[in-house]
């Protein structure tokens, strides 16, 4: 879950997940950073805001507010890339932590991507604030209550070829076929077979999806389908419907922007969705909204991307 980020800001990737995380080792030289700010997420908040917290390594983390919006930030010198994955994860935690003690004390936050740095002090970063006022404003006016929420459904005890045969004219006659040919032709017919079952666990799938899309879309103010396979996430945390478990396969992930008043209804959905046999549901969040926070724009001339 990420936000686009602007021009003139660094980023290192998703907070969400670190299997692509670039380190120092990928990069001949760091970027040199002599007064700058690294950006958590952007809230509603007092020029006289705080937020008792400490953030990536343990920095004393502000908030820097101009006409009612306020960046919670950091004082830094360097972006934060190391070859140790296991560092990286601890930053990409406390990363996330901040954010969501952040969306607690303000309401919904404007979330960044870890390691994202403005290249300036309080001053510049309440310019920037000016400069991107109207995106802002209009942003968190839109998201003010609303929150990303996660779900995978997984099927633990998949449909059988027999029950699909049963259900299938096409395959039964597929798999008559087989049993009257010689070695040749029933290879031939076995591809077929085989092609058949894909297409039919496919529009299986496709079907639960799109059911469960319409069901969602009655409660959340977007929905949208992401990839089966998932990349490693900061946490386990689990609300709502039954958790998935390991085995089985994924048959479905979607990400939501909801408001939280909507948690209960769509968690009954989910349930409804549990409670199919060979069925489970991962439901986490609230989550703060990465995947719908707005893409910003901007020309600063004294900051640059630390990664291409």
């Amino acid at each position: 879950m990420s936000s686009d980020q602007p021009d003139g800001i660094e980023t290192l990737d998703d907070v969400e997940g670190i299997d692509d995380v670039e380190t120092a080792a990928d990069h001949e030289e760091l970027p040199e950073i002599d007064d700058g700010r690294y950006l958590y997420c952007v809230v509603r908040a007092d020029d006289d805001a705080t937020l008792e917290t400490t953030g990536v390594d343990g920095e004393p983390v502000s908030v820097v507010a101009e006409d009612g919006i306020g960046a919670i930030v950091h004082e830094c010198d360097s972006i934060y890339d190391s070859a140790d994955l296991t560092q990286v994860r601890r930053w990409l935690v406390r990363h996330q932590t901040v954010v969501d003690e952040a969306g607690e004390a303000f309401g919904t936050p404007i979330p960044f991507q870890f390691d994202t740095i403005l290249r300036a002090d309080d001053d510049g970063v309440r310019e920037w604030l000016r400069d991107e006022y109207e995106t802002l404003e209009t942003a968190l006016s839109e998201l003010e209550g609303h929150w990303e929420y996660r779900v995978e459904v997984v099927e633990t005890d998949p449909i059988s070829d027999d029950a699909l045969i049963d259900r299938d004219e096409r395959l039964a006659d597929l798999d008559a076929q087989i049993d009257d040919s010689g070695e040749g032709t029933a290879f031939l017919l076995e591809k077929k077979f085989d092609q058949r079952l894909t297409e039919l666990r496919t529009a299986r799938r496709e079907s639960l999806t799109t059911d469960l899309q319409a069901r969602l879309d009655e409660h959340a103010r977007e929905v949208h389908a992401l990839e089966r396979s998932p990349t490693a996430s900061l946490s386990d945390d689990v609300t709502g419907a039954g958790e998935a478990g390991t085995d089985g396969e994924t048959l479905c992930r979607l990400t939501l922007l909801a408001h939280e008043d909507d948690e209960e209804a769509i968690g009954s959905v989910l349930d409804d969705v549990a409670a199919t046999d060979g069925l489970t549901v991962r439901f986490t969040g609230p989550w703060p909204p990465y995947t719908f926070a707005p893409e910003l724009g901007g020309d600063d001339e004294e900051a640059t991307q630390s990664h291409s």
